[in-house]
């Protein structure tokens, strides 16, 4: 008889292939086991009438995290990864942030140091570049990257962490050469500033007016001129939070001419529009995040770009900060909207909000909810086969959901530490309630299981997504591709 720690019995187990009824088996953290009638393990669940679903794979979330402005946000690695947990999410990625003067090495010790101390769930980090000193681009990103820290972020706007042109292009010829992803938050400086100093000076300081000082031109010239970036030097790159149809019509473009570029959106996108942030006093703030929602038109184009593989991740960009003097309201009682931090809760609605629409009311299916939300990720990130699917020799990282359950999102039903939910009202149906982490029950019935620092550092291999598109041509052509033979 097989020795199995745990086995979930009579679920129907969905990957991003297909769904089949079945049980899955696990031992020391690893799924060695997949098949109809497997002995009882130690542990075993009954999942009759429930979905087994690979845990979810957040590829971009701030957690306990200095912004730029000098704002530390909300939550630390405890409360964002218990929050995700209580989600359906077991593996998060969130950042080592770089700010200018200080050594790269020196913020992944001390993230590293906060995660395994805090962490419930599995996490890895993108090294964020913020001060591309010759230190920081000939010794400490080449090592972090071989270390297995195999993604970078890059800022196109905001003052104190946006890089130059030049500097951004630095960064990739080092993520080239050493096989790092390159990701971006991609909007065009010169146009937000223009916008936004003079709607303050105008008297336009209302949060609704953030999303007027953020126009979508900003988003379309500066995805256009990164892809350009990355065809010259053929090196693959990941566009952060796509917000409009002409940015997605922008990536679909570039994929067809074979450029290697990849692109999220997130909830906010999908579900939130410019209306949001229009309300009494300032109340708005609590929908303000960057870029800014846009409009129902918006929404259902980045709905069918998903559907296209066009964008090929839901990410929750989970930037937290507390509706009061300690986070968005820090700069007084009356902050222009410049004054106010940008950012919303999401790690723990991400999957609910995506599973009620797209499997519970039918606009996608299971699979590509699968997909979208735990495989694409971990196989972009280099996370994958270890994340992101259930398959023998995958880690066992699972969520049983109740397909039927239906919840009303309220702003204390988080398990985060902002205090509200930028979703409260919304009723969904579908929910995880059995949470696994390598094996280990997480959450149960309503419970977390799970202690504080349980969670691991994930390093990564280098991913298919990461290697250059092909063989360079040995033929100066500065249109395409010569810049990456200047290693």
């Amino acid at each position: 008889m097989d020795d199995y720690d745990l086995v979930i019995k009579q679920g129907s187990v969905a990957t991003a292939e297909g769904v089949a009824t079945m049980d899955v088996a696990t031992r020391d953290g690893v799924i060695v086991a997949l098949g109809r009638g497997l002995p009882a393990g130690r542990t075993t669940i009954d999942a009759s009438g429930q979905l087994v679903l690979p845990g979810g794979v957040d590829a971009h979330c701030h957690i306990q995290q200095l912004s730029g402005g000098g704002l530390l946000n909300a939550d630390t690695f405890e409360s964002a990864t218990r929050s995700a947990a209580f989600g359906g999410t077991t593996t998060v990625i969130s950042f080592a942030a770089q700010h200018r003067g200080d050594s790269l090495s020196d913020v992944v010790e001390d993230y590293s140091r906060l995660g395994s101390k805090g962490a419930i769930t599995d996490y890895a980090f993108h090294l964020w570049i913020s001060d591309p000193t010759p230190e920081t681009l000939e010794q400490d990103l080449p090592r972090l990257i071989q270390a297995g820290h195999r993604s970078i972020k890059i800022f196109m706007t905001y003052d104190r962490v946006r890089l130059l042109d030049e500097q951004v292009l630095d960064v990739m010829m080092v993520a080239r050469k050493y096989g790092a992803l390159i990701c971006a938050h991609a909007e065009n400086h010169g146009m937000i500033k223009w916008m936004a100093e003079r709607l303050v000076s105008h008297g336009y300081v209302e949060p609704k007016f953030h999303g007027v000082s953020h126009p979508r031109a900003s988003e379309i010239e500066a995805f256009e001129r990164l892809i350009r970036f990355s065809q010259l030097l053929d090196q693959p790159i990941m566009l952060f939070h796509v917000s409009t149809a002409e940015g997605a019509a922008i990536v679909r473009r570039a994929r067809g001419e074979g450029i290697k570029v990849f692109a999220e959106t997130c909830p906010q996108y999908l579900f939130l529009t410019a209306n949001d942030l229009d309300r009494p006093g300032l109340d708005g703030a609590k929908w303000m995040c960057s870029p800014p929602p846009r409009s129902t038109a918006d929404q259902e184009a980045l709905w069918r770009a998903l559907e296209l593989g066009d964008l090929q991740i839901v990410s929750s960009d989970h930037a937290p900060y507390r509706y009061d003097a300690s986070g968005k309201l820090s700069a007084g009682g009356h902050p222009n909207f410049k004054q106010i931090a940008n950012g919303l809760p999401g790690l723990e609605t991400r999957l609910p909000l995506l599973f009620d629409a797209m499997v519970s009311k039918g606009r996608s299916c299971l699979e590509k909810f699968v997909e979208l939300t735990a495989t694409a990720p971990a196989k972009i990130y280099g996370l994958h086969p270890r994340k992101g699917t259930i398959a023998i020799g995958a880690d066992a990282d699972i969520a049983i959901w109740n397909p039927g359950r239906e919840v009303t999102l309220s702003d204390d039903s988080l398990h985060d530490n902002v205090g509200y939910n930028p979703f409260a009202g919304r009723r969904l149906c579908g929910w995880p309630e059995i949470v696994l982490r390598r094996g280990e029950v997480i959450i149960s019935e309503g419970g977390l299981q799970a202690a504080p620092g349980s969670g691991r550092l994930q390093l990564r291999e280098r991913a298919s997504s990461m290697r250059p598109t092909g063989t360079l041509s040995p033929e100066f052509d500065p249109v395409t591709n010569f810049g990456a033979q200047l290693l």
